[in-house]
């Protein structure tokens, strides 16, 4: 689903949402009912894809977390209505790669217990947002952050791999990646909610939502 760059967005007059967050966000991008059913179906095209494999998901904390726990759980509700069965291992991740709004050009890759466990494994990456492009024109786009976490992965030797974004970020100068399943496309905005933060906060907002200037500076560090 294409989100366009001159689309308006919602009210937030509309939704219910953390009072806390009163004044600091513009509008709501994606509401959360339209995140729920968009991740059932791309729960559906993954069933559809893996055939009887088993599977071993990789969460890109911590942004990821609440999508990756719906995806699987749509997988495990559509896996027990089904014929076939499939085993699912999950396993954590983390990438730290913003200070404030703003990119930074090192990348952090922590936690992931055992990676071994993917060898031999169909693998599926968790992932909420990717970033076609980092804010700073001198430095490359993050589908370098994908493909350094995926070269760090595939020396695990694993039967396939794949990766699940919710949101896909349209800038000026797409790097060419593209995750194999995903969500939505929307446009150059930060957004916050549905996991996503800003400084830590915002994760406990269920709507997709575009922050404000008075947002950024009231949580700046």
């Amino acid at each position: 689903i294409q989100i366009s760059d001159n689309w308006p967005g919602y009210s937030l007059d509309l939704f219910t949402y953390p009072q806390h967050y009163h004044g600091d966000l513009e509008y709501v991008l994606i509401p959360h009912g339209i995140i729920v059913d968009r991740t059932e179906r791309l729960a559906k095209d993954i069933m559809q894809d893996i055939g009887d494999n088993d599977i071993v998901v990789l969460c890109v904390l911590k942004g990821g977390y609440k999508f990756c726990a719906d995806l699987v759980e749509h997988i495990k509700n559509l896996s027990r209505n089904s014929e076939r069965f499939i085993s699912m291992k999950v396993d954590f991740v983390r990438l730290k790669s913003y200070h404030n709004d703003q990119s930074m050009q090192d990348m952090q890759i922590m936690g992931g217990d055992d990676l071994s466990k993917l060898t031999g494994k169909v693998s599926f990456l968790c992932v909420l947002l990717t970033l076609f492009f980092l804010f700073y024109e001198d430095i490359v786009g993050t589908g370098r952050t994908m493909k350094v976490l995926l070269n760090n992965i595939e020396k695990y030797k694993p039967k396939m791999i794949k990766v699940a974004s919710l949101l896909v970020k349209r800038t000026s100068r797409p790097d060419g990646y593209r995750p194999d399943y995903y969500g939505f496309e929307i446009p150059d905005l930060f957004v916050v909610g549905y996991a996503l933060d800003y400084n830590e906060h915002f994760r406990d907002l269920n709507h997709i939502c575009v922050i404000n200037d008075h947002g950024k500076t009231k949580y700046r560090v």
